[in-house]
C-alpha cells in the first residue's frame, strides 16, 4: 500500500512537473520575444537618431566649405535663413565672422570653437537637455558656424518604430548627467528589466541613446500557460485511466492464471483424496473374498467353481487396486523442490497483494506488511509460493467479514528467525478458529465455512511440503488465526 502510495505521489509530482515545466518554457518564450523586439527597436532608434547628428555634422561641413573669402559675397551665407525652414531641427544659424565675435546671446560659444578648432571637428556647446537644445560649432577659417538644434525636431516621426504614445520602451538621451525624454513609456514596479545603452554614431555629438523595458506580469501569456496546463491535467488523468486499464488487466489475467493453477492443483487433490477413501473398501473386499474362498475351500459341494469363482473376485479386487494405486500416483504432486529457485519474499508477497488490491477494498482492509531488513532469499518455486500467499490472505479476508469494518485488521510478518529459514505469517483479527477445528484444518474436505471445500489449506499445505517448506497453523494466542509459512533460505541450499 505505501508503494502505491509513493507511484501515486511521484505520478502527480511528475505531472506538476510538467505542468510547471511548460508553463515557465512558455513564458521564457514570450520574455525572449519580447527582449527581441525590444533590442531591435532600440538599435533602429539608435540608427535613425545617429543619422540625424551625422546631418548635423554634414551641414556644418557643409557651411564651412561653401563660405565666401571675401566678406559680402554671398555663398553660404545667402542659404543661412533658409535652414530652419529646411531642416526643422535648426532653430537658427549662429556664425562669427573673421573679425567678430559670436552674438551675445549666445556666451561660451568661444570655448566650444577653440575645442572645435583643436579637435579638428564639430563640437557640442551650451547643452540643456531639460528644454531640449544644444548648440553644435564648427570652427573653420575664415568664419565659424554654430547651429542650435532642437532634440524634439530632431526625431524622425514618420520612421521611428514604436508608437510613442503607447510603448512601454522608455528612451531617452543622455549627456553629462542631463537627460532628454524622447518617449516616456511605461515601467511597471515589478518584472523583468531590458536595457540599452550606445552612443551616437557622431564624435561631435556624444549623446548615449538609453532605452529601457520592464516587463510586467500581465504580459505573460496565461491564456496558453493556464491551457498547457489544463492539457497536462487532461493527459495525466487519461494516462492514469489507461494504466489502471492496464494494471486491472493484467490482474485479471493473474488471477485467471493463478485459477487455472488452482483448479489443476485443486482436482489433483479431489482424485487423491478419492483415491484414499477408495483404497480402504477396496482392501476390506480384498481381504473378505480371500477369507471367502478359504472357506469355500473347506466346503466339500462344487469346491472346484467355488475356489475359481472367487480367484477370480480376487483377482478383479486386485486390479481395482492396482488401478486406483495408478490412478493416485497419476495424481499425485510432483516434487516441486526441483523447481526451487531464489525468490524474494517481500516481491512476492507484493505481488500477492497487488492482485488483492480490489478484494481488501471491497472488505475495507489494508493490509499491514512488516518486513525485517536485509531478509534473504528464499528457496520456492514461484507459482506454487504466489498461490499459497493469496489462498492464506483470502482465508484471512473471508475470516474478517464476520467481524465489524472497524475492527477488521490483517497483519503480514516477514521475518527470519533462524539462520537459513525465512518466515510468513498471515494474521487476522477475525473469530478465529474453534479448538476442535484447529487439528483437521489440513485434511481434505473439511471446512468451518459454509459452501468451502475444504481444499484450500491441505492444498497449501501439500504445495509447501512439496518445495521443502512447511505451513502451521500458530498457536491461538489472542484474537484471530495465525498461519506460519516456514521458507528455507537461499543461502541453505545444499
Amino acid at each position: 500500500m505505501n508503494k502505491a502510495w509513493h507511484r501515486r505521489t511521484a505520478a502527480a509530482l511528475a505531472c506538476i512537473l510538467a505542468a510547471g515545466g511548460g508553463a515557465g518554457w512558455l513564458a521564457h518564450a514570450r520574455l525572449q520575444q519580447l527582449q527581441a523586439a525590444f533590442e531591435t527597436d532600440a538599435r533602429i532608434v539608435h540608427r535613425l537618431l545617429s543619422q540625424r547628428a551625422v546631418q548635423h555634422d554634414a551641414i556644418l561641413s557643409t557651411l564651412a566649405l561653401l563660405q565666401p573669402a571675401e566678406p559680402g559675397q554671398g555663398g553660404a551665407d545667402a542659404a543661412l535663413p533658409r535652414l530652419p525652414s529646411v531642416y526643422p531641427q535648426i532653430l537658427d544659424v549662429l556664425r562669427r565672422p573673421a573679425d567678430g565675435a559670436w552674438p551675445a546671446a549666445a556666451p561660451g560659444l568661444d570655448t566650444a570653437e577653440a575645442a572645435s578648432r583643436a579637435a579638428g571637428h564639430a563640437t557640442l556647446a551650451r547643452p540643456d537637455l531639460a528644454a531640449g537644445r544644444y548648440h553644435l560649432v564648427l570652427a573653420s577659417t575664415p568664419a565659424s558656424y554654430a547651429l542650435h538644434i532642437d532634440l524634439h525636431a530632431t526625431v524622425p516621426q514618420g520612421e521611428w518604430p514604436m508608437d510613442r504614445a503607447a510603448s512601454p520602451v522608455r528612451v531617452t538621451l543622455e549627456h553629462a548627467g542631463q537627460t532628454f525624454t524622447i518617449q516616456s513609456g511605461h515601467l511597471p514596479a515589478h518584472g523583468w528589466t531590458y536595457g540599452f545603452r550606445k552612443t551616437l554614431a557622431s564624435p561631435s555629438q556624444p549623446l548615449d541613446v538609453v532605452a529601457r523595458r520592464v516587463v510586467g506580469w500581465d504580459e505573460l501569456p496565461w491564456f496558453a500557460m493556464l491551457g498547457w496546463c489544463a492539457a497536462t491535467a487532461a493527459a495525466a488523468v487519461a494516462m492514469r485511466m489507461l494504466w489502471r486499464h492496464r494494471v486491472a488487466r493484467r490482474r485479471a489475467e493473474e488471477l485467471l492464471r493463478l485459477g487455472q493453477v488452482a483448479r489443476l492443483n485443486t482436482l489433483g487433490e479431489l482424485a487423491a483424496g478419492m483415491a484414499h477413501e477408495l483404497n480402504q473398501p477396496l482392501t476390506a473386499l480384498l481381504s473378505g473374498t480371500q477369507a471367502a474362498q478359504r472357506l469355500l475351500g473347506d466346503d466339500p459341494p462344487d469346491l472346484e467353481t467355488a475356489r475359481t469363482a472367487m480367484a477370480r473376485a480376487v483377482e478383479q479386487a486386485r486390479r481395482a487396486s492396482d488401478v486406483v494405486g495408478r490412478l493416485r500416483r497419476l495424481v499425485e504432486r510432483p516434487d516441486l523442490a526441483g523447481q526451487a529457485q531464489p525468490l524474494q519474499l517481500p516481491a512476492a508477497v507484493h505481488d500477492a497483494l497487488h492482485l488483492l488490491e480490489p478484494e481488501c477494498r471491497a472488505h475495507a482492509v489494508v493490509p499491514e506488511v512488516h518486513a525485517e531488513p536485509n531478509l534473504p532469499a528464499v528457496l520456492a518455486e514461484p507459482v506454487a509460493l504466489q498461490q499459497i500467499v493469496h489462498n492464506l490472505v483470502v482465508n484471512a479476508l473471508q475470516a474478517l467479514e464476520q467481524v465489524p469494518a472497524a475492527e477488521r485488521r490483517l497483519e503480514l510478518h516477514l521475518t527470519a528467525p533462524t539462520p537459513g529459514q525465512v518466515q510468513l505469517t498471515v494474521r487476522d483479527h477475525g473469530p478465529g478458529i474453534p479448538p476442535e477445528a484447529r487439528e483437521r484444518l489440513f485434511e481434505p474436505f473439511y471446512t468451518t465455512r459454509a459452501g468451502g471445500l475444504g481444499l484450500g489449506l491441505p492444498l497449501c499445505e501439500s504445495l509447501a511440503q512439496a518445495m521443502g517448506a512447511s505451513l502451521q497453523l500458530a498457536p491461538g494466542n489472542g484474537r484471530g488465526a495465525a498461519f506460519v509459512l516456514r521458507l528455507p533460505a537461499a543461502t541453505s541450499k545444499p
